[in-house]
């Protein structure tokens, strides 16, 4: 197959050589041809030299790569992606190298994205997609989105997680049904800062009594005034937080029905939630996975660096208070 830019193929050379041979000159078959005369020049010489050989397709991938990364530093990026499942910004900067050359070995090792694995075992479970639509509001507080993740919450001494499918699931049985938590989320569209709470359930009345404290979070990190709060189409969203918003002199704002992306960045959120805090270790107790919530959002907010930000944390993006 030929080069995908190349002006010739095989049989094209092999013209130049068969007009060459019959007495053309080599300006008159680059005229003929429409090519220039260095183009037909290299490929006699190459017939020259090897005969019909020489008028296959070659490859462009150089005979030596003295930059490329070592062997191994290809096998530690590989090795901190199995092991700790993060992204290129974060192997990068703990290896010492870009984040696009951490992509770059992680595709020719046929790795894998992360938004594919389990969260648990690493295994592939489901296809990704992504969008190409993205957007970011200019200021903190602008924008900030919101919405609820539903977590099944844990059995006293562990669930499925810490002993195995084969130990039954706890939920075939009535009388061991444990029930869900709810983790409210608000994120602001330019700073990314996030702040959650695990509520017990996803009513009216606590969705407004969240958004209320999640205000005074945002303030108390530098964003003292929220301009639109962007929701799904939920009942609870529809009518209960209009005073709360009303209160915050901020205007409410639904996605397209059937279209969560639209609030992409909370839906990012929430999954990084349940691969980095929710599910990336076993925890043998609601009360333990709960009481890990905050240290981890403050070090998400703090420390955790984010590929659109540039790689520095989100608090990066908000004036010190």
């Amino acid at each position: 197959m030929s080069h995908t830019n190349a002006r010739t193929t095989v049989h094209g050379r092999q013209l130049i050589v068969q007009r060459y041979q019959a007495g053309w000159k080599k300006a008159h078959i680059a005229a003929a041809m429409g090519i220039s005369r260095k183009c037909v020049q290299t490929w006699i010489g190459r017939w020259t030299a090897e005969g019909a050989a020489g008028l296959a397709d070659r490859s462009s991938r150089p005979h030596t790569s003295p930059r490329r990364t070592t062997a191994e530093t290809e096998d530690r990026i590989v090795e901190l992606h199995r092991r700790e499942r993060r992204g290129p910004a974060w192997i990068g900067a703990e290896v010492g190298v870009p984040a696009r050359t951490v992509s770059r070995v992680l595709t020719r090792r046929g790795l894998p994205r992360l938004a594919t694995l389990d969260p648990m075992t690493g295994q592939v479970i489901r296809a990704s997609k992504a969008t190409a639509i993205r957007y970011e509001r200019s200021r903190p507080g602008e924008l900030v989105h919101m919405d609820v993740k539903k977590l099944a919450r844990i059995p006293d001494g562990g669930g499925w997680r810490a002993h195995g499918r084969a130990a039954g699931s706890t939920s075939r049985n009535r009388a061991s049904r444990v029930g869900f938590d709810y983790v409210h989320s608000l994120v602001d569209d330019h700073s990314r800062l996030a702040y959650s709470e695990i509520l017990t359930d996803e009513k009216g009345a606590t969705c407004a009594g969240f958004l209320a404290r999640a205000a005074a979070y945002f303030a108390d990190h530098g964003i003292g005034h929220i301009e639109r709060v962007m929701t799904d189409n939920a009942w609870a969203y529809r009518w209960s937080l209009r005073p709360v918003i009303h209160a915050l002199g901020a205007r409410q704002k639904f996605i397209r029905p059937h279209c969560p992306w639209q609030n992409g960045k909370v839906e990012r959120l929430n999954r990084t939630l349940a691969t980095e805090w929710a599910y990336r270790q076993v925890f043998t107790s609601n009360a333990e996975r709960a009481a890990a919530l905050a240290p981890w959002l403050e070090h998400y907010n703090t420390h955790r660096r984010h590929s659109a930000l540039g790689g520095f944390p989100r608090i990066s993006r908000l004036a010190p208070t």
